[in-house]
């Protein structure tokens, strides 16, 4: 026998192998100054395009008043306990409402956290004798709900509706076998990539199949459809996801989370969601400052406006200089080009010491070897000039990847990797 630790020690993960040469730079960043468009880095100012807060609601001053107002009423303590016990107030309750009548549901339950609650969620809704059915490209968050699962589980092809149909027949026949029911999971939009979900091919097969849909809207709530009640309601087909689910740290620019769907739905994963009646009820200061974020959400359409207004000049000038941005139909935008993990490496710092351009990597093995995933996430208060601004770097950048100048810059790196 070997101790535990030794497999820890001498494997420390595909990503973990990268934390002399990248860790405090190109992975657990330090950003600093109010969360806005430009921050600083390093002690230098950059055009941030990593910073969910799509709609700039998170330096806004009357939301800063709102949650300064409730943490000087109620600290960071209330409400004491989890909700079943202690944790229980009339605003969890408006706020639960609101969100229900906001994303066109009977009735909604707060999450302390998006994470956790959308595992406990899966976990809840499913027995050992049920199949799940989900796509391939889903959130690690429901990868992991879905290994809390004691029974049967397929994936389909990412957004792929002839896969997911084949799926369906298996999980069928199995489920006839076992008398349980099916979970189908997919996203409202798929954050890496930025394509939103096959939400009505996945419904019009409901014509077909016998299931229940669960969609995780992360990306989607308060950036898509008419209103902003997401995909769903993007795609026209809101009332026919069963289970709703979207967090605050997104377009809320909080902390925290829901799920939506029919009372009598609710009503069971209020009594059954272990991640919530096993942990501390979400503090006031949160749901006090979610509701003004909501309230805002809905009255401010401007806000919405002005966002996608920036997702299309930075998509439609990134796109007439030829660069590739995948099928994006969302304001997440990948920009996809060709190298190693130590040109990637060359070309990040390129773009933050001498660009002054801010945006997040992401490579192997979170995306095929060979490429590097420049991922940019345009919010309301993003200018025209810091598009302009990014536009000329990335032009520059390619130029320096196509010549060879990062694989002569990283060569030291990936001799080092043995790249």
């Amino acid at each position: 026998m070997r101790d535990l630790f030794d497999r820890i020690i001498e494997n420390k993960g595909p990503l973990g192998k990268w934390a002399s040469q990248a860790e405090g730079y190109f992975v657990f960043p330090k950003l600093e100054g109010p969360i806005s468009n430009r921050m600083k880095f390093q002690g230098k100012d950059v055009i941030t395009w990593s910073i969910n807060d799509y709609l700039g609601l998170a330096n806004l001053p009357e939301i800063k008043k709102v949650d300064g107002e409730a943490a000087l009423e109620h600290g960071a303590a209330y409400p004491m306990g989890a909700r079943m016990m202690s944790g229980h107030t009339d605003f969890h309750e408006q706020l639960q409402n609101e969100l229900a009548e906001f994303v066109n549901k009977d009735a909604a339950y707060l999450l302390n956290f998006g994470y956790q609650g959308f595992m406990s969620v899966i976990d809840a809704l499913v027995a050992k004798d049920d199949i799940i059915v989900y796509d391939v490209d889903c959130h690690a968050c429901i990868i992991d709900g879905v290994r809390l699962h004691m029974g049967k589980r397929f994936t389909f092809k990412h957004n792929d509706p002839e896969s997911l149909e084949k799926n369906l027949e298996r999980a069928t026949k199995l489920a006839n076998e076992t008398g349980g029911g099916i979970l189908v999971i997919s996203e409202g939009v798929f954050g890496m990539r930025g394509e939103q979900g096959i939400l009505k091919e996945i419904v019009d097969l409901k014509k077909k199949f016998q299931f229940r849909l669960l969609v995780d809207d992360a990306h989607g709530f308060g950036t898509l459809g008419k209103t902003g009640a997401g995909a769903g309601e993007e795609q026209g087909v809101q009332d026919e996801i069963d289970v709703y689910l979207a967090t605050f740290a997104k377009s809320m620019a909080g902390i925290g989370a829901f799920v939506a769907a029919d009372k009598e739905i609710i009503e069971y994963l209020k009594y059954n969601l272990r991640s919530q009646m096993f942990a501390k009820s979400l503090p006031m200061v949160y749901v006090k400052g979610a509701l003004k974020r909501l309230d805002m959400l809905r009255t401010m359409p401007e806000l919405k406006a002005k966002l996608w207004e920036n997702v299309d000049a930075l998509q439609n000038g990134l796109k007439e200089r030829g660069f590739d941005i995948g099928t994006t139909t969302s304001c997440v935008t990948p920009v996809y080009l060709n190298g190693s993990i130590p040109e990637a490496m060359a070309l990040v710092k390129d773009l933050r010491e001498n660009h002054g351009i801010f945006c997040s990597i992401v490579v192997y093995p979170v995306i095929p070897k060979g490429l590097i995933l420049l991922r940019l996430i345009p919010t309301a208060t993003h200018t025209m000039e810091d598009i302009a601004e990014t536009l000329d770097a990335f032009s520059a950048i390619r130029e320096r990847l196509e010549n060879g100048t990062y694989k002569r810059l990283s060569a030291a790196v990936a001799a080092a990797m043995g790249e």
